[in-house]
């Protein structure tokens, strides 16, 4: 999948779209983690190179940290509706 920048910046697509500011949300996540981890001219280097491997090799990846971050905002209230079973203890 390579991505149309410029179809991403018109907002045609809405998947599109939200891959573009997913793209820049996790290159500056990564950035920031491995510019503490390694200096700021490696963690550059490694922070292309994870986000070029994550979005052009395994673009289906880039929805499973964003599924996770929707389920934690808006599924944790359906958690606390499930009733806990009776285990007999206590």
């Amino acid at each position: 999948m390579a991505m149309d920048f410029l179809g991403a910046l018109a907002g045609d697509d809405l998947f599109l779209t939200l891959a573009l500011i997913l793209f820049v949300i996790y290159f500056l996540w990564i950035y920031a983690w491995a510019k503490k981890q390694i200096g700021p001219g490696l963690g550059l280097v490694l922070a292309i190179v994870i986000t070029w491997i994550l979005f052009y090799n395994f673009p289906d990846l880039i929805w499973v940290p964003f599924l996770l971050f929707l389920w934690s905002i808006f599924g944790k209230d359906l958690l606390e509706k499930i009733p806990k079973p009776n285990t007999g203890r206590g």
